[in-house]
């Protein structure tokens, strides 16, 4: 099925969404580069600057799915600035701390530890939101919006802001990622709060789930049970542990293998992130062209792709261009299958299958980080992970090809 690419405004409301959105994406992306220089500058260590890095990873691991049913008990208008003005607390102590010379590695991570917690709060409850303020034939153009606005800010103008910000004062960073948090949580706090009807009736007083935990188990069945959504909750997973253990040393692919200096190096990330740029672009257009079910099934075969001539390319321009393909293809399928559960989940259960998804999404990654480098250490070779994920990611294809078909909604 094709569709028309929606065209007008999203209104006030969207455009508060997307402007804390904005600003807050700003502020995690100057964080992500100040944190590590700022545990770079207290020890040199690397298991330090990995566990900063980690605490941020690890609140998705293990609140993913409590978030998830806090989210659907919770306002979910009113959680996201609650949650925003504590992130902006967190982050404002830890530039007193650094201003006075009182930060340690641990206090660092503990900081970066509470954010996370916050962020699987925030996000999984943005998303479970916009349903709420853009009607469903626009939530393809609100998605590729959002998608847009982190690729941006979070990719690109962040990068040099956080660097700079960093050797002008070492506290700025994370002053300036609280101020941010504070000026979402004020744009947010303006949002007019217009539930959804649900899609299905309410449980009754006796169905309805009595504790977090049967909350959660009612939100994983909730995925589980719309085979198109299993599908793609099974591939996200597969896909992710593919990719990061091919990635998990690109930094030594691209040094031995393509034989990059440090720029070269970041030159070839950017290409990726371009790739993503115009993949938000094109997102809605090509959805209504081809439909979602042929896209997703071409970024399927992009990602085996991707993985084959990594794999067998020495030439630096032929894995930059791979990359700016896949980078297309990664923000096309989140914009579709974001939009595409948006769509199917009832409004009641979207912050536990919202929850549940990004468990099984950052799950993947993790597992496919951890186990990457023990495969190239274990053969010897750069492009071994490569080739292992692509024969994954082409048994994956085979695995799903048709039922895909199903991703028509």
């Amino acid at each position: 099925m094709t569709a028309t690419v929606p065209t007008g405004r999203l209104g006030p409301d969207f455009r508060r969404l997307w402007t804390a959105s904005a600003v807050t994406n700003l502020g995690d992306g100057v964080t992500m580069v100040a944190g590590p220089l700022l545990v770079a500058s207290l020890t040199r260590d690397p298991a330090a600057v990995a566990a900063a890095v980690l605490a941020q990873q690890l609140p998705w691991l293990l609140f993913a799915l409590v978030s998830g049913a806090l989210v659907d008990r919770l306002d979910r208008r009113r959680l996201i600035v609650g949650v925003n003005v504590g992130r902006g607390l967190v982050l404002a102590a830890l530039a007193v701390a650094v201003l006075a010379g009182w930060a340690t590695v641990p206090l660092i991570c503990l900081a970066f530890f509470l954010t996370g917690v916050g962020e699987t709060l925030a996000d999984t409850a943005a998303g479970a939101l916009l349903p709420s303020v853009v009607p469903p034939e626009r939530l393809e153009q609100a998605n590729s919006r959002l998608f847009a606005t982190f690729v941006v800010g979070n990719q690109f103008a962040a990068k040099p802001l956080g660097a700079y910000l960093f050797v002008l004062a070492a506290a700025a960073p994370f002053a300036f990622d609280a101020a941010t948090f504070g000026l979402a949580a004020l744009l947010l706090a303006l949002l007019r709060w217009r539930p959804v009807p649900p899609a299905t009736p309410e449980p009754t007083a006796s169905e309805r789930p009595r504790s977090l935990r049967a909350d959660i188990a009612a939100g994983v069945c909730a995925l589980w049970g719309v085979p198109v959504l299993r599908t793609l909750v099974g591939c996200i997973a597969v896909m992710n542990v593919a990719f990061c253990a091919a990635f998990a040393a690109f930094v030594l692919y691209a040094r031995q293998r393509l034989g990059l200096t440090e720029i070269g190096y970041g030159v070839l990330l950017t290409a990726a992130a371009l790739g993503g740029l115009a993949g938000t672009a094109l997102a809605p257009r090509l959805r209504a062209r081809f439909g979602t079910p042929a896209l997703l099934r071409v970024g399927l075969l992009v990602e085996v792709g991707l993985q084959v001539v990594l794999a067998t390319t020495r030439q630096p321009w032929v894995a930059g261009a791979a990359l700016a393909v896949w980078g297309v293809h990664t923000m096309v399928w989140g914009v579709l299958v974001v939009s595409l559960r948006q769509r199917l989940v009832p409004d009641r259960l979207r912050g536990r299958v919202n929850g549940a998804y990004a468990l099984a999404d950052l799950g993947g990654a993790a597992v496919g980080t951890a186990t990457g480098g023990l495969i190239a250490q274990a053969t010897g070779s750069v492009v071994a992970p490569f080739w292992l994920a692509g024969a994954a990611m082409a048994l994956l294809t085979a695995l799903v090809w048709r039922r895909l078909a199903a991703a028509d909604g």
